[in-house]
């Protein structure tokens, strides 16, 4: 399996792969523990037969290269951090043994971004497309990191890059999420849906991003149906990805189907993304697993506590919200978030967590985020209101 840019993007900074922070094994030997893939996996076969080669020829820059963006794949699909570990272990003497090489500097760009140094990150990307300046990867990844913290005129800069180096709906949809985030959303979201029927011969993975971000526009529009129509496209493709399975969760929920939720979720309590809506779900439809999920995710959320990991802060804050009741606290870990992630989620989470605590002000960034770019949300619009209403009786009794 390898990923396409706009597809592992999504994966990897709208959702990222789990809570906890990647272990780093000391060598290639290193085996921590089985990860929870079956047999019949063929992108897990592969990975492990390329691992095993490796161990026999360790300076082979070209399959430990292999090596690492398949594990980083991996991780994006499956929502394990283990993955990340294990690229980071392969990837790691290739600093002195290859450092001219484009794939190198890619996927050190990947998991520093992963680690939420989008510096770093980007200065890796640059790099990378200066070894080879037509490739497409380090350009839409750029972008995506670009769209995180919100600098949209940049982020439109690399998509117009990115439309002489690859497939016309990679450019096109990078484009288009840019175009449906600034005020311009019925346009991004029917272009794209003219242009995505124009490409019967794309990628499966680039459908599947497409349909995904259709689907969450078209949900904005409040066209539930056509939304739902674009998930179930994404599923029939035949690729395993947790940030489509997220999104639809997320959609299910809100339309009161937490049944439907649960059962699209079956087996996928090793993604922590994955299980925090497992939780929604079991509270919300009553299920005896309720609680369990829960404590698994309390558990989780206590070592990365204990680690210092603070690189899922919008999850926790949801966690602590929605699940746990905590709104002061949620409102912390909502509030950093958002001085690192700037996206539309970021922004919508803390403002829930904000009117939740009746700490009106604490929403006051998101709330100039969304009137600057014009993001045209009726929920997020409903809590600006209902912020705005909240601030004005809090200043009344004052």
């Amino acid at each position: 399996m390898r990923s396409t840019p706009l597809l592992a993007l999504s994966c990897a900074l709208a959702f990222q792969s789990a809570f906890a922070a990647p272990f780093t094994p000391q060598g290639d030997a290193d085996v921590v523990e089985r990860l929870p893939a079956t047999t019949n996996d063929p992108s897990v076969r592969r990975v492990d037969s390329l691992r095993k080669q490796l161990a026999a020829k360790p300076n082979d820059v070209d399959l430990r290269l292999e090596v690492a963006r398949r594990y980083f794949d991996l991780a994006m699909a499956q929502g394990d951090p283990r993955y990340v570990g294990y690229a980071t272990a392969a990837i790691a003497p290739l600093e002195k043994l290859a450092p001219g090489s484009e794939s190198y500097w890619l996927v050190h760009g990947l998991l520093l971004q992963y680690s939420h140094d989008f510096a770093g990150a980007v200065q890796s990307l640059k790099k990378a497309s200066e070894l080879d300046p037509n490739a497409p990867e380090p350009v839409a990844w750029r972008a995506a990191i670009d769209m995180v913290q919100a600098r949209y005129a940049d982020a439109l800069a690399e998509c117009t890059r990115l439309a002489a180096l690859a497939y016309p709906l990679y450019a096109q949809g990078c484009t288009a999420y840019v175009d449906a985030t600034t005020g311009k959303l019925r346009a991004a979201y029917d272009g794209l849906s003219t242009q995505l029927g124009e490409a019967a011969d794309a990628p499966a993975e680039l459908k599947l991003w497409t349909h995904t971000r259709l689907a969450e526009m078209a949900i904005r529009l409040q066209r539930p149906d056509e939304a739902e129509k674009h998930f179930k496209a994404a599923l029939t493709l035949g690729v395993t990805d947790q940030f489509l399975l997220g999104a639809y969760t997320d959609f299910l929920l809100a339309q009161k189907r937490p049944q439907e939720a649960i059962r699209l979720l079956a087996d996928w309590e090793r993604s922590d993304i994955l299980l925090l809506r497992l939780a929604l779900a079991g509270k919300m439809a009553g299920d005896s697993r309720a609680k369990d999920w829960a404590g698994q995710l309390r558990d989780r959320f206590a070592a990365a506590a204990q680690r210092g990991d603070r690189l899922h802060e919008q999850e926790a804050a949801r966690f602590e919200l929605d699940v746990e009741g905590n709104a002061k606290k949620a409102l912390e870990y909502a509030a950093r978030n958002y001085a690192t992630q700037k996206e539309a989620r970021d922004a919508e989470i803390l403002m829930r967590t904000a009117l939740a605590a009746n700490e009106p002000k604490a929403a006051d960034p998101a709330l100039a985020w969304l009137k600057a770019n014009n993001y045209e949300d009726p929920a997020m619009a409903t809590l600006a209101v209902q912020l705005a209403t909240s601030g004005a009786t809090a200043g009344a009794k004052k």
